[in-house]
Parts: structure tokens; C-alpha cells; sequence
């Protein structure tokens, strides 16, 4: 992934940074963030799983989402972020963000996690970025690269091969 990031296609070629500068570049540190957030999102799945059975999903989603509000907010004034200040605009963005892919996507997620097992919900998850990626070329107007087209292709696969084993 870190390649297909820093690398640029040039007709049927790729053009690479020297192995120097890759390793210090952002998109190996990015995808190392990346890993890190797919090790923790997979303990939080199998953690809300053995949860979930127990909790109806109102009270789970309550204790979860308030922890995440207080560690982000916790974060964002030890960053020295602005909490306020921005464009009329940009608050309904927050609350679009808040209303469709956390209360409604993250939460249908954490209702699945309390009937079915946890690596089939968290196989869902990888259907995000591509969403994302329709999202951005209907709302946006960006266009996908063919390597983001073929990624998607091939994650839209296999989640249909992995919900088909499980």
C-alpha cells in the first residue's frame, strides 16, 4: 500500500521515489497509522462483541460514543485546536458526520455485534472506503485513479468471498 502511495503511474509504469526518501516519506507512516488503527478497530470489534451480548445497544453506544467525545475532546485541546470559530457550513458538515456514519453506520455495526460474530461485522468495514469513494465522486466531483477503482473491486470481493465462509 505504501508503494501504490508514494508511487505515481506514468502510462504503464511506476515512477518511485529512491528507497531513502521512501522510508522517510508520509505514506509509509501513514499505512503504519493505518495498521495500528486496524489492530485496535479489531480489539474493539471482538471487545464489543463479548459486550454486546450482555447490553442492550442504547446503553453500549452511550458509554462508547461518550468515551470517544471526551478522549477526542481531551485530545483536541491538548493539540491546541479550535473547538469553534468555523464557517456556518462546516457545523452542518459536523452534524451530517455525526448523524449518518456514526449514529447511523457505526451503530448499526455495534447493534450487528450483539447477534452475529465479530469478524463478520468487521468485515463490513471494508466496504467504507470504497462508500467513501462513491460519496466523493457524486458529492465532489473526484474522480477515482483505476489503481482505487481496482482496490475496490477487489475489496467489494472479498467481502462477498469472506461472507460466504463465515
Amino acid at each position: 500500500m505504501a508503494i501504490s502511495d508514494a508511487c505515481a503511474p506514468r502510462g504503464m509504469q511506476f515512477g518511485c521515489p529512491p528507497l531513502g526518501e521512501f522510508l522517510r516519506g508520509p505514506a509509509l507512516y501513514g499505512d503504519g497509522l493505518a495498521l495500528v488503527g486496524a489492530i485496535t478497530g479489531a480489539g474493539y470489534f471482538v471487545i464489543g462483541r463479548h459486550l454486546r451480548t450482555g447490553l442492550p445497544l442504547l446503553a453500549y453506544i452511550f458509554v462508547v460514543y461518550g468515551i470517544a467525545a471526551i478522549v477526542l475532546l481531551a485530545a483536541a485541546l491538548t493539540a491546541g485546536l479550535p473547538l469553534g470559530g468555523y464557517q456556518s457550513d462546516t457545523y452542518l458538515w459536523f452534524l451530517l458526520l455525526a448523524l449518518v456514519p456514526q449514529l447511523i453506520g457505526h451503530s448499526s455495526y455495534n447493534w450487528a455485534l450483539g447477534y452475529l460474530p465479530a469478524a463478520f461485522v468487521a468485515i463490513a468495514l471494508v466496504g467504507e472506503p470504497v462508500g467513501a469513494t462513491v460519496l466523493a465522486w457524486m458529492l465532489l466531483s473526484e474522480t477515482p485513479t483505476w489503481l482505487q477503482l481496482l482496490g475496490g473491486v477487489l475489496a467489494l470481493t472479498g467481502i462477498g468471498y469472506a461472507s460466504r465462509r463465515l
